[in-house]
């Protein structure tokens, strides 16, 4: 990262838009085969959440293909970074106190636990 890359605390803290919204900022990662069932699942929960009052946003691994990750193949490689920007994406989202509902073909056991430590890192639920 260049040097010149300086981070910015936000005034308003995450938990502070968790209370306006009146909910716990959370990411549920729906993972599995291609044409398992992920974003239809998380669909109905992202639906029905909604109906409660909840505020959501889903995250669909071809719907970010068309736009963030749209220059990213299926090698290895891409997958990876795929999946790290998903997991950045999601830490911003949950950040804005959004329950985000994230549905991806995450084929690499290593790939979802990095997303999972980072996420849990980020908001000290667990220490290095």
């Amino acid at each position: 990262m260049a040097e010149n890359i300086v981070w910015h605390e936000q005034k308003i803290t995450r938990a502070e838009r968790s209370v306006n919204k009146n909910q716990k900022p959370c990411l549920l990662w729906f993972t599995g085969l291609s044409g398992s069932g992920k974003s239809t699942i998380a669909n109905a929960l992202d639906v029905a959440l909604h109906k409660r009052g909840y505020h959501t946003f889903l995250l669909d691994g071809d719907n970010v293909r068309h736009g963030l990750c749209e220059d990213l193949g299926f090698s290895d490689d891409d997958r990876v970074e795929n999946i790290r920007r998903i997991g950045e994406v999601s830490k911003l989202f949950t950040d804005a106190g959004l329950i985000v509902l994230s549905a991806f073909i995450s084929p690499f056991t290593g790939d979802r636990r990095m997303a999972m430590i980072e996420y849990l890192l980020e908001r000290q639920l667990i220490a290095k």
